[in-house]
């Protein structure tokens, strides 16, 4: 297992914010004393952002000139999120060459559609580049069929924007919907396969849920699978929760390396004590099968 990574993630920040440097660090430090093999991660290029978004929104990042309620236009924050974005991508090629990897980066992505707001939603959601988006795009000029898995507490909306319509592409999404942003996925539309779960369900209800999700994906017999990986889900998360123990996290990864496909994770949300040992679990499972 590779984690891609790069400690210029941890450079910027805002006071008070959920999506910290601190969250990300504490998992960099355990998945380091566990033996994990690092690999630096890259900017991507400009080219490879328009590969999903418009040019005017790229500019828009690029200039540090917007406004957002929740995703604050930083200094440097276009090169941050190259950064997260490249990552993306190097995770791509390395499970392209059989290894699974996990890109261990901030900021998230999956919020972002082709302008920004994705579906009508009221904010980006902490998010600047979809990542996962991009990375899965490219990966397209060299295999037929990628599914995404979104594992995240919150709808992957951005994602969902891209790639609707897409037949090369199925993005499956389990997530908290009712009162919960972005507001969206409340059904599954094509290719874009939703299942909301409207409370905190715990462990036996999602991975249920997760087992007719993977149905799906072997159904549609994809050459590589991409996992938008949120931590959110955890039931100690303090941003949202689907009841979930650390055991579950185990599970999740183990059904998904159970499809036998070339595989890499792009993380996004988690924002609790607990979210390193989350993902400790969750790439312990992934690499078990």
């Amino acid at each position: 297992m590779h984690i891609v990574f790069s400690e210029k993630c941890l450079e910027y920040w805002y006071p008070g914010h959920p999506e910290s440097p601190d969250r990300v660090y504490q998992a960099y430090k355990l998945l380091r004393d566990r033996g994990f093999r690092f690999v630096n991660a890259e900017p991507c290029s400009d080219d490879e952002l328009l590969l999903v978004h418009s040019r005017e929104f790229v500019e828009r990042i690029k200039s540090e000139i917007f406004y957002d309620p929740d995703t604050p236009s930083l200094p440097g924050i276009y090169e941050y999120a190259k950064l997260a974005a490249g990552a993306a991508i190097r995770s791509m090629e390395i499970a392209l060459g059989g290894e699974k990897t996990f890109s261990l980066m901030r900021p998230p992505g999956h919020h972002a559609g082709i302008n920004g707001r994705a579906l009508g939603a009221s904010t980006l959601g902490f998010c600047y580049f979809n990542n996962i988006a991009i990375a899965c795009k490219k990966a397209l000029r060299k295999v037929s069929r990628v599914a995404i898995i979104d594992i995240d507490a919150h709808h992957g909306n951005g994602t969902q924007e891209i790639f609707f319509g897409n037949p090369n592409v199925l993005f499956v999404s389990l997530h908290r919907y009712g009162g919960v942003y972005p507001g969206t996925g409340e059904r599954s539309v094509g290719n874009c396969l939703n299942y909301p779960l409207t409370y905190a369900v715990g462990d036996a209800e999602y991975l249920r849920t997760l087992g007719s999700a993977l149905k799906e994906v072997e159904k549609f017999d994809p050459d590589l699978i991409a996992v938008s990986a949120g931590f959110d889900t955890h039931k100690n998360d303090p941003v949202c929760s689907l009841g979930l123990s650390f055991e579950s996290y185990v599970m999740i990864g183990q059904m998904i390396a159970e499809l036998g496909r070339k595989t890499f994770a792009v993380l996004e949300g988690g924002y609790g004590r607990d979210f390193p040992k989350c993902i400790l679990n969750f790439l312990e499972g992934l690499e078990q099968i």
